[in-house]
């Protein structure tokens, strides 16, 4: 993590002010356990995602985000790494863990900043500006490869965004249609 990202400007830190009521239950539900991941589920336009809020202003942790599974199993995979967070570990760019979905690995990669207003409306509200850093939680195909491993499988590749790349950069797809 960059040594500039310091300061929490978030609605608990800064006087907020008047908050919507989304901004409020996230202030609760970040108050009570220490971080909120908020789900979007999947739908006819495309595969859901899930991500974190609270990481950053309880921990100093970066934000996780995950795509492309059930929205509930990429809970439990949010908050399994949120939870070695709280235990202590620190999460970074590039890191593998194994021991967060049952049989693979999963990849953490630094979401470029471009993305966030794509992805993570919830999060900005909260945090109110940067810096505030997301890690994307990527998990690899049936034979273990990750979307950017040459002998990867496309196909479940397109079910997670590369946000690890610039928008500009990025495969046209799914993930790329309102940009």
């Amino acid at each position: 993590m960059p040594a500039d990202l310091t300061a929490c400007h978030c609605v608990l830190c800064d006087d907020p002010g008047d908050l919507d009521r989304r901004t409020q239950l996230t202030i609760e539900k970040v108050q009570e356990y220490g971080w909120q991941v908020v789900m979007i589920p999947q739908d006819e336009l495309g595969p859901g995602w899930a991500f974190t809020i609270g990481l950053w202003h309880h921990h100093r942790a970066p934000e996780l985000a995950m795509f492309g599974l059930d929205v509930h199993d990429m809970q439990a995979c949010l908050n399994a790494l949120g939870e070695k967070v709280v235990a202590g570990l620190v999460l970074e760019d590039d890191q593998e863990w194994r021991d967060i979905i049952e049989g693979y690995p999963v990849a953490l990669k630094a979401v470029d900043h471009r993305w966030y207003e794509a992805f993570f409306g919830t999060a900005i509200g909260f945090y109110r500006r940067p810096p505030f850093p997301f890690l994307q939680v990527v998990w690899p195909a049936p034979d273990g490869t990750f979307p950017w491993q040459s002998d990867g499988d496309d196909r479940y590749s397109e079910h997670q965004p590369h946000l690890w790349s610039s928008p500009d950069e990025h495969p046209p797809g799914v993930w790329t249609q309102d940009l």
